[in-house]
């Protein structure tokens, strides 16, 4: 199953983006759904999650001003992102399981490609 990020771009501090993931082919359902980024020069990290059920977890420096939410008729997950910092610099990536429409409704796991976050002024 393809994942495809958008949404990232240069942005001031203090100002918001949103980025968005889509479940574009193949998709029967989402079971988890979440993002994780990699600053610069530094390893992949945790960001934000979301289940089916809604329950939503976050990463402590995000917490207040991120916002992970679903359109499940659409298999679309976004990460509002408010008052951005530098810090918040990174690649972001999607990751989503699920549930495949194939014949077999084979489980998946799929990363999204990355979108760029640059915080600067």
């Amino acid at each position: 199953v393809q994942l495809q990020a958008s949404g990232g771009g240069l942005v001031q501090p203090g100002t918001s983006l949103r980025l968005s993931c889509v479940g574009a082919q193949g998709v029967s359902s989402m079971n988890v759904m979440g993002w994780y980024r990699q600053p610069p020069g530094q390893e992949r990290e945790f960001v934000a999650t979301l289940s089916s059920g809604g329950y939503a977890i976050y990463e402590d420096p995000v917490k207040g001003r991120f916002t992970i939410s679903a359109d499940g008729a659409k298999n679309t997950w976004y990460l509002q992102m408010d008052n951005l910092k530098p810090e918040d610099t990174a690649v972001y990536y999607c990751y989503g399981e699920g549930i495949s429409d194939n014949y077999y409704r084979t489980p998946f796991r799929s990363w999204g490609q990355g979108t760029l976050v640059t915080v600067s002024s």
